[in-house]
């Protein structure tokens, strides 16, 4: 065994990856393969101080005839003063066509979930893609996600195995399509996690708890890496249409990549300042995906979203468990759909929800996004949740029906613009079923206009009231639980996207 210490980061080079700067330490190499064939390995140490750059590479150079890098590391925990940030250290992996922007020499990420892991043409730890090892410089890199006032202090264990190495299985995916019941409304789970990024579960565990929880569609979205991709096949079905994707989990802001195409890795390196981020949802776009930025106010550090919405497809406003976050999310949308009114504009985003499931007792389909699409595809589910007609729901067990209409017939559904005359008195209709005891509130750019005594114990019941278009710009309606003790009013338990109305 062979070491280095790289101390402090007194060896160091920075480099401009895009508009960020990251810090490169001093490069790590092995003999050639000629000395042997057996396992050599290469220790790394250093410390990294508060203040540090968002990424550290450490180079190293790969030989000729290696078959395997593996990779574990530890780092310091010291005790730190409550309300302050200890050390978080997040790792991964590029080969040797390198760290530039955009990621084409990307090998894997994963964050803070796992302590080791290991690259080789035929298998990879999952997180990490297979693929042959080339001979060239290679980088670990490092995420200080959060460093104590003590600094952070860390070892790396690189360990390089000679040999032939094997050949890299061709990746098959999920299909596009499953079977579906013409149009109708589709309940899908956009936002989870698997062993393939932070989470628990496996992929098998995902694709039965979303037939259990009467999903029709889910989509792949582990944290800055696609390699789950090749992975689900096997567990899709004629029952359950499985989107590909990621969570591009930056340090100002995570977003869901929904439903790119296979294989599809989009870069996280990058902070608002760097003007990077409509390069990437530009590139989602084009690989066929949606841009939806993800739990908008979520108090986690770097997980409050601060690229504005101005590349968004959609937004996530209900994650998970519904807590004062999402309240604040939802309010921020709704004050969204208010400007585009005001202002007079026909472009809105509308909104969604999702688990964001990672482990027991996370629900996967709490909440659950419900998409009324022409047929149970990528293409037919990603215009129905661009176009809007959508409402979320916490369950299977909870399905509305909202719809608006005016005095000749004129009809609009959830999404869609009720076109009459703004004196024109037009009827909305709200009906519930999966409810009980809960309240409807009818929510209008004016603000609530309307809200119902509690639905019976069975949680069947309909709602009707009468407006004008000059009266309220667009309605939508939030189904609520009996009020919680507290300044908040009763949690979620669905809500739907508007109804516009007028010419």
């Amino acid at each position: 065994m062979c070491e280095d210490d790289h101390a402090g980061i007194g060896r160091r080079a920075v480099f401009v990856t895009g508009a960020a700067t990251a810090l490169t330490l001093a490069t790590v190499s092995f003999a050639s393969a000629a000395g042997g064939t057996g396992p050599r390995t290469r220790i790394v140490r250093g410390t990294l101080p508060p203040g540090s750059p968002d990424f550290v590479y450490v180079p190293v150079e790969v030989p000729r005839g290696v078959r395997e890098i593996r990779v574990a590391y530890t780092y310091d925990r010291p005790t730190v003063p409550a309300g302050t940030q200890g050390n978080a250290l997040d790792i991964g992996l590029f080969d040797e066509r390198g760290t530039e922007l955009g990621g084409r020499g990307f090998r894997g990420w994963s964050g803070g979930a796992r302590t080791e892991f290991f690259v080789r043409a035929d298998a990879a730890t999952p997180g990490y893609v297979p693929g042959p090892v080339r001979e060239g410089t290679w980088h670990i890199a490092l995420g200080p996600y959060t460093v104590a006032p003590q600094g952070l202090s860390y070892e790396i264990t690189i360990t390089l195995t000679y040999g032939e190495q094997g050949g890299t299985p061709r990746p098959v995916y999920p299909p596009e399509r499953a079977r579906g019941r013409g149009r109708a409304w589709y309940r899908g789970d956009c936002h989870l996690h698997s062993e393939y990024s932070d989470g628990r579960y496996t992929l098998a565990e995902i694709a039965e708890l979303a037939r259990a929880a009467g999903l029709d569609f889910i989509n792949s979205s582990e944290h800055n890496t696609h390699s789950a991709h090749a992975h689900w096949a096997e567990h899709a079905g004629d029952d359950l249409l499985i989107l590909l994707g990621e969570e591009v989990t930056t340090r100002n802001g995570h977003v869901v990549a929904l439903g790119t195409d296979p294989g599809t890795f989009v870069d996280w390196r990058y902070r608002a300042r760097d003007n990077r981020f409509g390069r990437f949802a530009r590139q989602i776009r084009r690989a066929g995906g949606l841009v939806v930025p993800a739990h908008p106010h979520a108090t986690c550090i770097g997980c409050n979203w601060k690229f504005g919405f101005g590349e968004a497809d959609a937004v996530e406003v209900w994650n998970g468990a519904y807590t004062p976050d999402d309240e604040v999310a939802l309010a921020d949308w709704d004050g969204m759909l208010v400007a585009s009114v005001r202002d007079g504009r026909r472009d809105w985003i509308p909104a969604m929800g999702s688990s964001d499931s990672h482990r027991s007792p996370d629900v996967i389909g709490r909440p659950q996004t419900v998409v009324l699409a022409d047929d149970l595809s990528r293409e037919a589910i990603q215009e129905g949740i661009r176009a809007g007609r959508s409402y979320v729901a916490e369950s299977s067990k909870l399905s509305l029906s909202f719809t608006a209409s005016g005095g000749r017939g004129e009809h609009a559904g959830i999404g869609e613009r009720l076109r009459v005359d703004a004196d024109t008195p037009v009827t909305v209709r709200l009906e519930v079923t999966g409810a009980p005891r809960c309240t409807v509130r009818l929510v209008t750019d004016q603000g609530v206009l309307f809200t119902s005594d509690p639905l019976p114990v069975s949680g069947t019941g309909t709602v009707e009231w009468r407006t004008t278009a000059s009266y309220a710009a667009y309605v939508r309606a939030e189904v609520r639980h009996e009020a919680a003790a507290g300044p908040l009013p009763g949690a979620l338990a669905a809500f739907t996207n508007p109804v516009f109305l007028g010419r």
